[in-house]
């Protein structure tokens, strides 16, 4: 999902950073870099696993441990890591077949690399993740990209080449960005229950060296880390990074205002003006790659799979008050796919705020309103759950004035809320009736992972051929043209479905000790803490 920092002396000294100038600001301009130092983050949510594929949650702590061949940087443009570069069709990187229906992708990797206990990475390990990651028996959060792949060959210790079933302009964001498995500790064990998904392996600057499940994770400086600064000093300059879990955000705010914790990457809105002004703090902006929407699980009640019903609750919605309440960060949007991208489109059928259009599809629909205001058609009320992450106050805080909202045009809402790995089941599971939540995607998204039939966060059961069509071409063509025009005819059929409301396009809040330099936010659902290296601790 996707860091920057501003030297403040005084309240009157603060500004809100946005975006890529303010990480000039923010990384100590004219300051020497400093080895040593603590930093310690607060998390908002409880973590799951620490192996990165079986999470299902962003990745933050395993984002300084695990690392891929390429990853997005704080412009959203992939760059390379564990690879020597992107590979392209121009660099020879890719080769496409003459029949256009497959591809070979070949990585050169960075030589001299090791993992944090001292032996060499190679190119074997790259093929053992795939090959570990796509096994039916090992329970991934997403397997996306490994079913594309038809086969790894490994001429040397440093090629890879990478036989793709099909063209994948998606590659960079899927199997081989979110990290590496290594080969020599993992061969022959089940990764469901392997200690690795507590203490893992990696070849990032940092190495878990302990984790209290539910309390917090503590990282130590990866003594073979490969990456070097412009000196030849070797990184990551911080000694130690801990990571405290603490899903509730008041006592979030307590702990960054008394110094406990120095850095949160997704702070509620409402806290931001006391914290703007809190000597010691930086505020900064992040716009991330994510949308907020409202999902209806067409498995669940029957009501819900009438598109009356949802249609009513579209125009039900008054997204700019639901931005208001949130302090007016959010940014109201008609389609899931954020403005930033180019293929966003403005064609799509709109569900602008109409209470009364609203009443009349439902009235028309057969739904009368009882004695307390509430709809019922047959003997069943428009009553549902919606269900939002326990804790966090920014959805809890837009959940209320949803609640509202649908109160006014007879559809009765009751919070249903949940936190760690119950949220998880019941997003994966369609375990709710309504839910409201994020996601946020990664520079290069496939929305097939959220609206095609069997995609793995689809969980609320939607399901329409023509949408699975279109997003199958929009996965397999490497002409922009191709691609933009399916995702274009895929956001306007999906609103004329509606099994997801788009909401806003919410950005992060970032609070950080003004101590920190070389912070640089990232917008993508990589995190801010994939490149951790070069962060450091001023004296």
């Amino acid at each position: 999902m996707g860091n920057q920092l501003q030297t403040a002396n005084s309240t009157m000294q603060k500004r809100l950073a946005l975006g890529l100038s303010a990480a000039i600001l923010l990384s100590g301009m004219g300051m020497a870099q400093q080895r040593g130092g603590t930093l310690t983050v607060g998390l908002s949510y409880d973590i799951d696993t620490l192996n990165v594929y079986s999470t299902g949650f962003l990745g933050d702590v395993q984002a300084t441990v695990a690392e891929g061949l390429v990853a997005p940087n704080e412009k959203a443009e992939y760059v390379p890591v564990l690879a020597t570069r992107v590979p392209t069709i121009q660099n020879g990187g890719i080769k496409v077949a003459a029949d256009n229906k497959s591809m070979v992708v070949t990585y050169q990797l960075r030589p001299g690399v090791k993992w944090s206990d001292g032996k060499p990475f190679t190119s074997a390990d790259v093929k053992f993740t795939w090959e570990t990651v796509k096994d039916p028996k090992f329970i991934a959060e997403s397997k996306d990209g490994t079913e594309d792949i038809s086969s790894i060959s490994t001429p040397n210790d440093l090629t890879v080449v990478v036989n793709y079933k099909r063209v994948a302009p998606d590659f960079k964001s899927t199997l081989f960005t979110f990290g590496i498995l290594p080969k020599h500790t993992l061969e022959g064990k089940d990764l469901n229950t392997d200690n690795y998904n507590q203490m893992p392996l990696g070849t990032g600057p940092f190495k878990v060296t302990q984790y209290v499940k539910g309390q917090f994770v503590v990282l130590d400086r990866n003594p073979f880390y490969w990456r070097k600064d412009k000196a030849g000093v070797q990184l990551p300059y911080l000694d130690k990074m801990i990571f405290k879990i603490i899903p509730d955000s008041n006592t979030l705010v307590t702990q960054l205002k008394s110094g406990e914790i120095q850095m949160a990457t997704s702070v509620p809105y409402s806290q931001i003006p006391q914290l703007s002004a809190q000597a010691g703090l930086n505020v900064i902006k992040n716009p991330v790659l994510s949308w907020q929407h409202l999902d209806f699980n067409l498995k669940g009640p029957a009501a819900l799979r009438d598109i009356n019903v949802r249609k009513a609750v579209a125009y039900g919605l008054d997204r700019a008050t639901i931005s208001k309440a949130l302090g007016g960060y959010p940014i109201p949007i008609d389609t899931v796919v954020v403005p930033v991208f180019s293929y966003s489109s403005k064609a799509v059928p709109k569900y602008a705020y109409d209470p009364a259009k609203a009443k009349q599809l439902l009235e028309a629909a057969g739904y009368k309103a009882g004695g307390d205001g509430i709809r019922a058609k047959n003997g069943q009320r428009l009553s549902f759950n919606i269900m939002a992450q326990a804790g966090r106050s920014t959805d809890e805080d837009a959940q209320q004035v949803m609640i509202a909202q649908m109160k006014a045009i007879g559809i009765e809402l009751k919070p249903d809320n949940k936190a760690g790995v119950a949220l998880r089941d019941a997003r994966y599971k369609g375990g709710y009736d309504l839910y409201y939540g994020g996601w946020i995607t990664s520079a290069d998204p496939s929305y097939g992972v959220f609206y095609s039939t069997k995609g793995v966060n689809n969980g609320q059961g939607y399901s329409n051929p023509k949408i699975d069509a279109l997003l199958a071409t929009a996965d397999s063509s490497l002409d922009p043209a191709v691609r933009n025009k399916a995702l274009r005819d895929f956001q306007t059929l999906l609103m004329q479905d509606l099994p997801s409301i788009p909401v806003t396009s919410n950005p992060s809040m970032i609070v950080v000790t003004d101590k920190l330099g070389g912070f640089v936010s990232n917008p993508t659902n990589m995190t801010n803490f994939v490149n951790t290296s070069g962060w450091y601790m001023k004296k």
